[in-house]
Formats: structure tokens, sequence, C-alpha cells
């Protein structure tokens, strides 16, 4: 294997160490890696895959490792990673044969130690080659099974189980695993969806319309962030649940909408889109930096009806009277359970705790921003989770606080047909599971204020 690979693993290693051991986040750490070494495309898709693929199946590949290490074996974090990050090529990159994954991480572990700890990964992996990997189905557990099997913590899968039962949480594990596919919004004032397509199919670049939203666009082949298109801001990459938050807002030209946690911006500027850019979106985050993103992106999508601002959202009354907005959109934070995919070192640095303390904040800021909304408006509540105590569980809360509010029932006809039979759906809300068509777990619902 060329310099170059060796330099990939070597890459790669340094990443999974500042992600795993220092609690880097996936998604920025690979970003910056990739603009600081300048690869090749092919390059970065293959640092890209073997980072990624090791974070998503750590657990699994600790759980492998443990058959071919003494428990006694002390070992310096970078030989444990060193170690998971060959077993993953071994296990799932077919076209890099084992030979050269061995050769190249016996030479790293040269580079990086010594010649015992080069002959003990030399050995551990050679084993592995030989006698290959475990067979979860012999796991009698169902919850260490999946936990296992899909790398799950299993205070996680035990809870979900008992939210959503063992049919639900196990297709929901596994498809976190998978690649998410590419989907962008196109800016509809700029261009139209299906003159964006065609010229991106003229281009070599296939693509097809989405299912869930109008201005929605699934990536099918080719690289999108590589064309005309992207620099000139005729689209925004976003998930299609994502999409589906402010296609389900009933907007309209003319209102005057608030955003209470707005960054990174995706939400808003759609909102914007959908208003034909004429009225007033106020868009808010808690931190200086973020808000500046929400502006910034406004800006390269030429829209003028956004006007950004750092605020708590449970604050927000110090800025606004009571009964000012036509809508509402509260894109709360949250534990982020939903987007694994793309943020696979969330699954585990989250506990119980955060979901806990993430549901009070949320219960406090739908309390604090309920009454700026005016009577008959439109209030929508949205995460990126998939845990109940996140979402059905505050919206059932509120409710019961705020005898003004109640689920609007439109709601449930607007959504799309496709999604039409989401099976953790429930009379608070619409909830999205990873599998139900292939995109990030989401929470919406959306409230009518009736006095």
């Amino acid at each position: 294997m060329t310099t170059a690979n060796n330099n990939i693993r070597e890459i790669a290693l340094d990443i999974l160490l500042r992600i795993g051991d220092q609690g880097g986040y996936s998604h920025l750490v690979i970003d910056q890696a990739l603009n600081k070494h300048q690869l090749e495309t092919r390059d970065g898709a293959l640092l890209t895959e073997i980072v990624y693929g090791t974070l998503q199946r750590k657990m699994t590949l600790a759980y492998d490792l443990d058959r071919f290490i003494n428990k006694k074996k002390k070992m310096n974090q970078w030989v444990k990673w060193l170690l998971y990050l060959s077993m993953y090529q071994m296990k799932h990159l077919d076209k890099v044969p084992d030979h050269a994954v061995i050769h190249v991480a016996v030479e790293i572990a040269k580079k990086r130690g010594h010649k015992g700890i080069a002959s003990f990964v030399n050995g551990i992996l050679r084993a592995a080659q030989r006698e290959g990997f475990t067979d979860y189905s012999e796991i009698d557990n169902e919850v260490k099974r999946i936990s296992v099997k899909t790398s799950h913590p299993e205070w996680l899968v035990e809870r979900w189980i008992e939210q959503y039962g063992l049919k639900v949480t196990e297709k929901m594990c596994e498809t976190n695993l998978l690649h998410k596919q590419m989907t962008v919004r196109v800016q509809p004032l700029k261009t139209t969806r299906s003159q964006l397509i065609e010229q991106l199919e003229a281009d070599g670049i296939k693509a097809r319309a989405s299912d869930v939203s109008d201005q929605g666009i699934i990536i099918e082949k080719g690289n999108v962030l590589k064309h005309e298109s992207f620099t000139n801001s005729m689209f925004t990459v976003q998930d299609e649940s994502s999409m589906l938050v402010a296609e389900l807002m009933d907007l309209d030209s003319g209102m005057t909408v608030l955003d209470a946690c707005s960054a990174p911006g995706g939400k808003t500027t759609h909102i914007a889109e959908k208003m034909q850019d004429n009225g007033t979106v106020y868009a808010y985050d808690l931190h200086g930096k973020k808000a500046k993103l929400v502006a910034d992106k406004a800006k390269s999508l030429a829209l003028t009806s956004i006007q950004t601002g750092q605020a708590d959202a449970r604050k927000l009354q110090e800025k606004h009277q009571p009964s000012t907005f036509d809508r509402i959109l509260i894109d709360a934070p949250c534990t982020g359970l939903g987007v694994l995919r793309s943020k696979p070192d969330i699954k585990y640095n989250k506990s119980e705790d955060d979901i806990t303390q993430l549901s009070h904040i949320q219960h406090e800021i739908l309390d604090h921003v309920a009454p700026l909304l005016r009577v008959n408006g439109k209030l929508t509540y949205s995460t990126c989770t998939v845990d109940k105590e996140e979402n059905d569980y505050v919206i059932k809360s509120f409710l019961q606080q705020h005898p003004e509010y109640q689920v609007d029932q439109e709601f449930f006809n607007e959504i799309p047909e496709a999604l039409q039979n989401t099976s953790g759906s429930s009379e608070y809300g619409m909830q999205i599971f990873p599998q139900d068509f292939n995109s990030d777990g989401f929470f919406i619902t959306r409230l009518l204020r009736n006095s």
C-alpha cells in the first residue's frame, strides 16, 4: 500500500483520538482535517469512511477485539484505536485486502511506538484474520445482542424498546449504521426544482425529486458540492426530515414569524423561502457566533426578510410584546438521538440525565415563548431526537399547563402521504424514525392558540 494510503490511516487515527478521547465533534473534526490536508476527492472519501465507520461501530469492534486480548493487558489509547480502525477495514471495506490493512497498521505502530507494539498489533490482526469475527446471534439477551451488533449503549436500546418495542428499536439501530443519502433544498426564488435537476443531470449528477418537500432533491450519484449551483447558492444542503418542519408550518407571504432557536439557519431560510421572502422572520440563537451563521446563510441565499440576533429563547419576552407573531418555530435544543448517522459520537456521550435536563429546557422555552403567539396563530415544535421524554411528554405537559393551546388537527392531514403511517406518531405529533424514509429521526408537531 502506498505512502499516501498510510498517511490517510494516520490522519484517521489522529481524528479518532481527537473525537474518541478528547471530546471533539465528529463532523467538525473531519471537516477541519479535510481542509488542512487538501486530500484528493477519493482519498477524502476513504478517510471519511474509515473515521465514520469506526466510530459508528466502536462498541462492536471493542467486543470483537476482546476475544483476542488478555483482559489484563494494558494498551495505549492510540493502539486501541489503531486496532479498531484496522478491524473495521478488514470487516467492512472489501476493496482493501486484509494483508494490506495489517501491513499499514504495523508500520504505523512502529512509527508511533516500538517493535514490541508493532508485533502485538500484528499478532492481534492476524488472529482476527485467521479466526474471523463474532456471531452476534449467539448472544441470548436481546438488549445486549442489539447493543453489541449495532454499537448502541445498552441503556439506550433498553429505553427505546420500552418506548417503541423491539422490532422498531432494532431496525432503528441497524439504520443508524447505514450511509445517509444526500438531500438538498432548492432556493425557489433563484430557480425551480425541475430546472436544477435538469442542470445537475446534464453535468453527470444523478438526482430526483423528493416526495416529502416540493423544494427537496435527492442526490443519488455525484458530488453536488463541487457543482456551480452550490457555489451560486441555488440550494441548501438539508435533510428531508428537517425540510418537513417549514413545510408543515402553514406559512404564507407577509407573515411575522419567530424562529426561537435558529442556528445554523436551514429552517430559518426555508421559512423565508416559503414566504417568498415577503414578511419578517425574527431568528435568534443563544450564541452570537451561531446567530451570525444564520445571517451569513440568509445573505448567501439573497434572503432579506430575516432579522437575526443573539438571545436566550427563554428571555424573548424581553424583546417582543405578547401576541406578536403569526407563526412560531421552536426547533428545540435536544439530545440529537435522531441524527446518529451524521454524528455517531452522540450515542456514546449522552446519558439519561442529559435527556431529562434537556426536556426541562424544552419545557421552559415553550412556556416562555407561548404568549408571543397571537390568537389563532400556530406554533411548530420540532426536535432531531427520537425520545418520547423530549417529544410527546413535553407536548403533553405543555398542553396540560396551557389550556389556550391545542394540537392543530389539520397538521395531521398535511403530512405527506409517504409519512402518514409512521409507527412512532401519536396524538401529540409525528415521530419520524431513520428507517421510515432514509432520513434523520425527527419529531414535529403544530399547536394552535385558540384564546
